[in-house]
């Protein structure tokens, strides 16, 4: 299965990936703003394909259209 970011990019397993918009994360207290660099990116399937790590949230889940590739 393809992934592909906003800007139509394929995203791979290792990829850094940056946030095109702000973002509130649900379960913690935390906004992560635009620009916001996830490293090391893992896909996985579903709606929510893009697992990673920020500075401030470990485990994150986004939509491949709230990313683009670094």
């Amino acid at each position: 299965m393809e992934v592909r970011d906003s800007n139509g990019n394929i995203l791979s397993e290792g990829d850094s990936v940056s946030l095109i918009k702000d973002l509130d994360v649900k379960g913690a207290k935390v906004t992560l703003k635009r620009g916001t660099i996830i490293k090391n990116i893992r896909l996985g399937e579903g709606a929510e394909s893009v697992q990673g790590n920020s500075d401030k949230v470990k485990g994150l889940r986004l939509r491949p259209e709230f990313v683009k590739k670094a």
